[in-house]
């Protein structure tokens, strides 16, 4: 049977002396879409995290090398073809954020030169997110960045306990924002013995609705802390004083506004009820500590027995494990979203909750096509 090539399109069949035209394609020519997962960061804790993920889904890590030269400019090499596949980015946050920041977005923007078919960031600690509001003449540089990731070529966002939950709208892709309760939830119920003699403490009435969430979950009671500590006020303003000063004018004054009474926090105290109890103050951020150390001793004044802080994100800046291991809190959970090994070896009452199986869990529902509700499920707003 004569086979003869025809046009570089098909094949010319011969059979019983009638050709037949029929198109086929090698094997080789057909990429079946797969994905890989690449780290963001040459640090050896996001190293880690990608490691424990990567292991979950028993895939190998990808071929990528990221690294500062000599002028401190950031160059990544992907070592490995990915055209035609979905690629996740792995990038948490350390100290040096504006450096992740780089790293993330010059990844990005390699991985859409080399024709990756979807670009996924896994960023479980999305940085910026506290700028997310506008502070007097300032900007919001959340927004900013989020703009920058769209540009450098991602196309969908996986993270975890947005400081605000708005902040999904500045985005003109999917961001599955994933909770860290459930982890948390369950380190209360198993390393706590008697937690059942415990109280769910908002630090601020703005937390109320998270800790009334881990409360209602818990069945524990709640109490919130109203006011603030001598010497820990914050000038960070929200807007009020945007307007410039009125200036005196020769003309029309214009309309005569009535006059407000400046705000002013009262000292701090305690709404509930937390003597002879541990108190849990829970928060979706740790970072300074000053605050969380105030509210410990007012705890402890009122009669808590023992402190515990539950956070998602363990950022702990400056000073932080000092001033926690010399004060009256118990001990820091915080999830390993952000690199804090150095802060544990500084104090031990810090400790780490892996939550590497539901990013896990993410990445091979978004590459299946799955719905991610099942990550969802029983998770209020709140949460």
């Amino acid at each position: 049977m004569p086979v003869r090539r025809f046009g570089g399109h098909g094949y010319l069949v011969k059979r019983s002396g009638t050709p037949k035209l029929s198109y086929g394609f090698s094997k080789m020519n057909v990429s079946k879409s797969g994905y890989r997962v690449f780290s963001a960061n040459s640090s050896a804790a996001c190293a880690e995290l990608a490691k424990k993920i990567t292991e979950r889904l028993g895939v190998e890590l990808g071929k990528s090398v990221v690294y500062q030269e000599g002028n401190a400019e950031t160059r990544v090499d992907v070592k490995e073809s990915v055209r035609g596949q979905d690629i996740f980015i792995i990038q948490t946050i350390p100290r040096d954020v504006n450096t992740a920041i780089m790293e993330l977005l010059i990844m990005a923007y390699a991985l859409k030169t080399s024709c990756a078919k979807n670009i996924i960031g896994v960023i479980p600690y999305f940085p910026y997110s506290k700028q997310c509001k506008m502070r007097k003449r300032g900007s919001i540089v959340c927004k900013l960045l989020a703009a920058m990731l769209a540009k450098a070529g991602l196309t969908h966002i996986i993270t975890m306990d947005l400081h605000q939950k708005e902040i999904q709208g500045f985005f003109s892709f999917p961001v599955d924002n994933l909770r860290a309760s459930p982890f948390l939830i369950q380190y209360i119920q198993e390393e706590i013995p008697d937690y059942r003699n415990a109280v769910i403490v908002a630090k601020s009435p703005s937390a109320a609705k998270r800790a009334q969430s881990y409360a209602e979950r818990l069945r524990l009671g709640l109490a919130v802390l109203h006011g603030t500590a001598p010497g820990l006020e914050s000038n960070a303003g929200d807007g009020l004083y945007s307007p410039p000063p009125a200036r005196p004018s020769a003309g029309h004054t214009g309309l005569e506004l009535p006059l407000m009474m400046a705000k002013e926090k009262p000292p701090i105290s305690v709404v509930g009820d937390v003597g002879g109890r541990i108190a849990i103050i829970v928060d979706d951020i740790i970072d300074d500590v000053e605050e969380f150390v105030a509210a410990a001793e007012i705890l402890k004044e009122r009669g808590a027995y023992k402190i515990f802080i539950m956070a998602t994100h363990g950022l702990l800046s400056a000073e932080a494990p000092r001033l926690i291991e010399e004060s009256a809190i118990d001990e820091v959970v915080v999830t390993n979203t952000v690199p804090h090994e150095v802060q544990k070896l500084q104090c031990p009452k810090i400790r780490t909750v892996d939550v590497s199986m539901i990013l896990a869990e993410a990445i091979r529902r978004i590459h299946n096509g799955e719905s991610m509700a099942y990550l969802f499920r029983n998770i209020a707003v709140d949460d």
